[in-house]
C-alpha cells in the first residue's frame, strides 16, 4: 500500500510518515498544493492525506482537480479549522473522510485501513486467496491457518499480489506501489523479493507465475 502526505506542517508530516511506515506503507509526503497535484496526477496511490491549508494550491482545489480527472483514489482531509460548513465543502467536492486537528494517531491509523478497504472495493482487512489468507490490520499472512513468516518487503509484495489475484501484475508496477521516492530499487530486486516469497508461500496449492517480459500473476493451483 502506498500513501501520498500533503502536509506543510513538517513535525506533523513527520509523525504521519513514521506511524504509517511501522504499520507497513509506503509513504511520500509533500508540502504544497502543486506538489501533491503534480504527484497524484503522475503517480500511483492507495490513499491520499490531504492538509487544507496548504501553500501555492489549497487542499480544496486539489481534491477538485483530482476528481476533475476522473480518479477515484481515497482522499481522507485534514484541517485546523472543523466547522461544519467546511466539512460539507470538503466532503461535496469529493473527500471519502475528514479529520480535525489535533487528532489521535491511533484514530488516523483505523481510518486509513478503513479508507484503504473500500477504495479495494471490500470492507474485511482480510484478503483471502486459495489457502492463502492475508491480515492488513495485522500485517500478517497465513498458508493453510499457519503463520508465514515474511519480510516487511515479502508482506507488502504479497499484499500487491493479492489485490490483483489472477492478473497480470508487472515489475514496473510492483516497483510503483512498493518504494517510496528516492528508493534506490530495480526490477532486479523485484525478481529477489518474488524469489524469497515464493519459497515460502508455494508449499501450497498456490503458485506465483512469471509471464517472461510482461510481470507476475498469484495464481491457484488446480488438483
Amino acid at each position: 500500500m502506498r500513501i501520498l502526505i500533503a502536509e506543510d506542517d513538517q513535525v506533523l508530516a513527520d509523525g504521519l510518515l513514521r506511524a504509517l511506515r511501522g504499520s507497513g506503507y509506503a509513504v511520500d509526503q509533500v508540502a504544497t498544493g502543486t506538489e501533491a497535484d503534480a504527484a497524484v496526477a503522475s503517480h500511483e496511490f492507495d490513499l491520499l492525506i490531504l492538509d487544507l491549508g496548504l501553500p501555492k494550491m489549497g487542499g480544496l482545489e486539489v481534491l477538485r482537480r483530482l476528481r476533475a480527472r476522473g480518479s477515484a483514489l481515497p482522499v481522507l482531509i485534514l484541517t485546523a479549522a472543523d466547522s461544519v460548513e467546511q466539512r460539507v465543502t470538503g466532503l461535496d467536492v469529493g473527500a471519502d473522510d475528514y479529520m480535525a486537528k489535533p487528532f489521535s494517531l491511533q484514530e488516523l491509523e483505523a481510518r486509513v485501513r478503513a479508507l484503504t478497504r473500500r477504495g479495494l472495493g471490500t470492507a474485511s482487512s482480510i484478503i483471502r486467496h486459495g489457502p492463502l489468507t492475508f491480515d492488513a490490520t495485522g500485517r500478517v499472512a497465513y498458508l493453510d491457518d499457519q503463520m508465514v513468516e515474511l519480510s516487511a518487503r515479502e508482506l507488502s509484495l504479497l499484499e500487491v499480489l493479492l489485490q490483483r489475484a489472477g492478473r497480470l501484475v508487472s515489475k514496473d508496477q510492483l516497483v510503483e506501489r512498493l518504494c517510496e521516492w528516492g528508493e534506490e530499487v530495480s526490477t532486479n530486486a523485484i525478481e529477489v523479493y518474488i524469489h524469497r516469497l515464493r519459497k515460502k508461500i508455494e508449499r501450497g496449492p498456490v503458485r506465483i507465475a512469471t509471464v517472461r517480459g510482461l510481470g507476475y500473476c498469484l495464481e491457484k493451483i488446480n488438483s
